[in-house]
């Protein structure tokens, strides 16, 4: 090749790498925890069921990337539970394996009627973090003696914040009394687009007492996805950046301006990259928020 050939190609082969460079990745959107101001992105992790994998090295090893990848996208908070079978030393083994540990905002829950000093302290053994971020008191599972503990742990600096669980739509009133008595940084709730009784109260009660709010069973455990994909995703979807309606789902839980995080499970890496990015682009407005309520009731 010609000198004069070879330097008229440069120019040309330089572009072409660049376009061929991966394009910088988006980072989230976050919300603040009201009683803190530390803002953490709209789109969390869950483990229910999905890491509860037992021994199984390349199931282990699976969701060891699902984690590297949620981590990748942005995403900070892994939600689990005693309740969760192995998940808890799972995602332990797995934040040790990518080195994560100092990334993740980790979200735990006592789960048990007595000793729940202990249970926190094996919990954290099998995350294999120093403390916990979150510790939520599971179901309201004997929350008179847990909750007093982990605002004692809160207050001693073991501990960043409090909060309590309910889910399915269960035990709401009890929730909202201890959410007006009692002082706790979060509230877990069951809330999409189908299970919307926490839009009554809930919702409103915590942004009047500075509560944060985490979303489970977005998805109602895949139930209502596989229901959705029976439909082609509506063209207006485009409007608010989604190309699926997984995006869908969580861009109207996250656009509701209550809750903090969404926390959807999965095994597979190609969905959690889908849920991170339903905290990107354009969110659902009011009108947007009320068409997709409606769209999907009618399907």
């Amino acid at each position: 090749m010609q000198r004069r050939t070879l330097l008229n190609l440069v120019p040309a082969l330089t572009c072409a790498g660049a376009l061929a460079q991966p394009a910088p990745r988006t980072a989230p959107l976050g919300r603040r925890i009201p009683s803190s101001g530390e803002e953490i992105p709209l789109v969390g992790l869950g483990s229910w069921i999905t890491f509860n994998v037992g021994h199984d090295r390349e199931a282990r090893a699976n969701c060891a990337e699902v984690m590297r990848n949620f981590f990748a996208a942005g995403g900070r908070l892994i939600d689990s539970s005693p309740m969760y079978g192995s998940s808890q030393g799972v995602i332990g083994d797995g934040l040790q394996k990518i080195g994560s540990a100092r990334q993740v905002f980790s979200a735990d829950k006592v789960w048990t009627s007595s000793g729940g000093a202990a249970q926190v302290e094996a919990s954290r053994n099998l995350w294999r973090v120093p403390r916990f971020d979150l510790l939520q008191v599971h179901n309201l599972l004997a929350w008179e003696k847990q909750l007093p503990l982990l605002q004692a742990m809160k207050a001693e600096g073991r501990l960043r914040y409090v909060g309590i669980t309910t889910s399915e739509g269960r035990r709401h009133r009890d929730i909202e009394k201890i959410m007006r008595g009692h002082r706790i940084d979060f509230v877990q709730l069951t809330y999409n687009p189908l299970d919307r009784e926490a839009e009554q109260r809930l919702l409103p009660l915590a942004r009047e007492r500075g509560i944060a709010v985490l979303a489970n069973r977005p998805f109602r455990e895949g139930a209502l996805l596989r229901d959705l994909r029976r439909h082609p995703v509506p063209p207006w979807a485009a409007e608010i950046d989604c190309s699926s309606w997984a995006q869908v789902v969580l861009k109207f839980i996250v656009s509701h301006p209550a809750i903090t995080c969404a926390i959807p499970a999965t095994s597979q890496v190609a969905h959690v990259r889908e849920n991170m990015s339903a905290a990107t682009g354009r969110m659902p407005d009011d009108a947007m928020r009320q068409r997709i309520t409606a769209y999907i009731a009618n399907l």
